[in-house]
Parts: structure tokens; C-alpha cells; sequence
């Protein structure tokens, strides 16, 4: 593209430069032609009164010598011999006899072509009553003066235009190449797997709103690989809760075959199920619904379904603050999720019989989910924390705390895991209900909710 701008602006400025200078060119010898021979004209005239006078040839010898082109040799004067005189002749003639007679014949002015430039014959009547033929001679240096530098200037000016077009248009090409090259290489990173790649948005208008959209697509294909991990993650820890109550109702079967090929088949059908799920890669847009739910609701609606295997397990299960209605901006899934995801450690990480207890807390700028259990409690809460750090020779895949982290920050919070006062592991989830600008404020008075619940705890135990 730039060597191409280069190339049109080249043969533009081109066309232009000899439409204007070839022109001029020959304007320019026209007028050294003419100025030449209007000089000529000029000394020819100066010799017209003294041969209107006397047709001496002393005399006319000092007319002549007065002209600068007399003084030069360039004029010639000749009179006809008549009946009343002899003829005069002064200086030396370029021009042949035939044309001199056709002037003296005819009267009028002319000029013609001889050896080494050209003669002016003027006539001009005399008092012997004949026609006199004045001669100047014009070099062929006197017609061309100045012609020669005149063009060398245009030729000159003519290849300063055509340079000066290459270089602005190869400024403007440069100006339209680059934002095009990088946003030909932006492209080619992101196609082998860069996507942090942006462009920057500088250039003409349309690359700039090229720019725009790829930097727009980049984040939308961020965001959608983004979305389908997050859903391969949550759709896997999903089709876990289920198997994670298959695989203790199968530990209660006790030795023996059966209960031995049971508690076998479920884990391999753990392990096919975390298998496929992260093998599936089909790009889907989701993310979290802002219409929000009940938290209480939500809460009491898995705690009547994790009950069940509580009471099999002999296990106290208590919640808290879940009487009246408390809103959450998550959607009713996603939290459904995250309370499994909690719940589901407690079942797995705690022995038979260990309490849990679910409470929640509100206030005006945020809503704190706190699940607590009397197990053996997290001994590294960070990497509990981390994407994969629960994993364990188990079947875990380490996705319930993450899940968990996720959506407590898609509305500004956080999640914290701490001792509890049942003994065990306390998870706090912070849901802020002004976004993410009061994750600051929002985790001090979470703190104070926290310690509140403790207290109440303690006095309850």
C-alpha cells in the first residue's frame, strides 16, 4: 500500500509537471526569439533618419558605427544604384542577393534564415528616391539567450515537485501502513493464542474504527472463553454434589463385594464426569443475571435438601437469619451453586457426626453468608482459596471454593476461610449490594457481622 501511494502520487506529479512545464518551456524560447529580434528591429530603426537624410556614405558609415550592433558588424546597409546616384553599399550582407532585391522590390519588412542565425531586412525609402535595405544580423546565441537556464530551473523545480510528493506521499503512506501492520499482527497473535493483544486506536478514521472493533472483539473473545471455563467449572462441581451423596450413601454400605464395586463405580463415574466436563470446550455466553434472588429462601430450599444426609450421618445442622426475606444481586443458580459447593466440603472433608450450621446476616450495604462446621478445620485457608487447590487423591477438583470466590466477587465482595467457633472451618461469604466500589467499606463491617455471629454462637453453645 505505501510503495503503491508512492507510485500515484509520483505519476501524478508527473503528469503535472510536464503539463505545466513543457508549455512554459516553449513559451519561454518564444520570448527569447521575439525580444531577439525586436532588438534587431530597434537598431534598424536607428539607421532610418540619417538615411532619410543623406544617402552619404561617410555620413551613414557614423550613423551605423553609433548602433551597437553597428559597432558589432551586424548591420549592413545597401542603396540601388539609380539615374541620379551611385549605389551604396555598408558593411557586410549575410543575406543573399534575391532576398535583398525581394525587400527593396516589395517594401515591407522580413527576415530570413542564413548561416549561423538569421537577418532582418528592413527597408526604408531614401532621398535619392530609391529603397535602401537595412540589415541586421542576429546570431543564433542572441535568439537562444537565457532559454537554455530557464529550462535547467524548470526541470529543476519540476524533479523538486516530483521528490516532494514521494516524500509526503510516503509520510501519508507510513501514517496509513502502520496502524495497518499492527493491527495485521494484533490479529496474527490472537490467532496463535494471545489474548492480551490490543491495538492502539490512532491513524485515519477507518482504521481507527477497525482498530476499535477488533479491540472490542479481543475482549468479547476474552470474555467468552472466560464464561465457557467458568461454566465447564460449575456445570463439573454441579454434577459433583450429586455424586458426592451417591459416593457416601455407597461408604454406608460397608464391607463386602458389593459395597466395594459400588463405591468403585461411583468414582470411576466421578472421574468420567470431571473428564468430560472439562473436555468441553463449546464456546457459550453466560454470565451472572442481575436480577438477583432471596438468599433466605435459597438457603432453606438445600438446607431441606442436605438434611436428609445429615440426619443419616448424624450430624447437627442449624441456620440463622434466614426468617425474612434477604435479597442478593446473584442469580438463584449461581448461589445455589456456591451453597452446594460449601456444603458438599463439609459432607466430604468432615467426619460422620461433625455440626455444621448455616447463618445470614444483612445490612444495608451488604448480605454475609457464614457456613461453619465442627471438622478438623483448613490448614492452609489460601490455597483452599485458589482454583484447583482443594484437589486431592480423592476425586476433588478443587472448583467449590472457587465457584464460591466468583460469584461473591461478581457483586463487589470477597470470601474468607477462618476458624470457626464450632471447632472447624468457617467460610465467609461478603455479598455486597452497592457493587464493586464498597469491597473497602463493606469488609470492615462484614468483620463486625462476623464477630457478632460468634458471639451469638458462643452464648447459643
Amino acid at each position: 500500500m505505501r510503495w503503491a501511494l508512492v507510485k500515484v502520487c509520483v505519476a501524478v506529479t508527473a503528469m503535472v509537471v510536464v503539463a505545466f512545464a513543457v508549455p512554459l518551456a516553449l513559451v519561454v524560447k518564444e520570448m527569447a526569439r521575439d525580444r531577439a529580434f525586436t532588438n534587431a528591429e530597434r537598431q534598424a530603426a536607428a539607421i532610418g533618419p540619417a538615411l532619410a537624410i543623406t544617402t552619404d556614405r561617410t555620413e551613414l558609415e557614423k550613423a551605423v558605427a553609433s548602433t551597437q550592433a553597428g559597432a558589432d558588424g551586424q548591420i549592413a546597409v545597401r542603396i540601388p544604384a539609380n539615374e541620379s546616384a551611385a549605389g551604396v553599399e555598408i558593411g557586410q550582407a549575410h543575406a543573399g542577393q534575391a532576398a535583398l532585391d525581394a525587400t527593396s522590390r516589395l517594401g515591407r519588412a522580413s527576415t530570413v534564415s542564413v548561416p549561423g542565425g538569421y537577418a532582418l531586412l528592413q527597408p526604408t525609402a531614401v532621398s535619392s528616391g530609391s529603397v535602401a535595405v537595412v540589415e541586421v544580423y542576429v546570431p543564433d546565441a542572441d535568439v537562444t539567450r537565457g532559454v537554455s537556464a530557464s529550462w535547467v530551473v524548470l526541470g529543476a523545480v519540476g524533479i523538486g515537485l516530483i521528490i516532494g510528493s514521494v516524500a509526503v506521499a510516503d509520510r501519508l503512506g507510513t501514517r496509513m501502513v502502520r496502524p495497518a501492520k499492527r493491527l495485521a499482527d494484533a490479529a496474527h497473535d490472537l490467532g496463535r493464542g494471545d489474548l492480551a493483544v490490543r491495538v492502539p486506536e490512532d491513524g485515519p478514521s477507518e482504521l481507527r474504527s477497525a482498530a476499535a472493533a477488533f479491540n472490542a472483539m479481543a475482549a468479547q473473545v476474552n470474555q467468552l472463553l472466560a464464561n465457557e471455563r467458568e461454566l465447564a467449572a460449575d456445570l463439573s462441581h454441579r454434577l459433583r454434589t450429586p455424586l458426592t451423596v451417591l459416593r457416601l450413601n455407597a461408604a454406608s454400605l460397608g464391607e463386602g463385594p458389593a459395597g466395594e464395586q459400588t463405591r468403585h463405580a461411583v468414582a470411576q463415574l466421578e472421574r468420567e464426569v470431571d473428564q468430560i466436563i472439562r473436555a468441553a470446550r463449546a464456546q457459550q455466553s453466560s454470565s451472572l443475571s442481575s436480577v438477583g434472588c432471596d438468599a433466605a429462601e435459597v438457603i432453606r430450599e438445600r438446607m431441606a435438601f442436605w438434611s436428609a444426609l445429615a440426619e443419616d450421618q448424624g450430624r447437627t445442622a442449624r441456620t440463622a437469619g434466614v426468617e425474612r426475606s434477604v435479597g442478593v444481586p446473584v442469580a438463584r443458580a449461581e448461589l445455589a451453586a456456591a451453597l452446594d459447593a460449601m456444603l458438599g466440603n463439609v459432607f466430604r472433608h468432615t467426619p460422620e457426626g461433625a455440626a455444621f450450621a448455616v447463618d445470614v446476616h444483612s445490612s444495608e450495604d451488604a448480605v454475609i453468608v457464614l457456613v461453619s462446621d465442627a471438622g478438623p478445620g483448613i490448614p492452609d485457608p489460601a490455597a483452599a482459596l485458589r482454583r484447583g487447590g482443594g484437589a486431592g487423591g480423592d476425586g476433588s477438583t478443587g472448583l467449590g471454593l472457587d465457584i464460591v470466590r466468583r460469584v461473591a466477587e461478581s457483586t463487589g465482595g470477597d470470601v474468607r476461610v477462618g476458624p470457626s467457633v464450632l471447632g472447624g472451618a468457617e467460610i465467609r461469604v461478603w455479598l455486597s449490594l452497592r457493587g464493586r466500589t464498597a469491597v473497602g467499606e463493606g469488609g470492615k463491617r462484614g468483620h463486625k457481622l462476623v464477630r457478632g455471629r460468634k458471639a451469638r454462637l458462643v452464648a447459643r453453645a
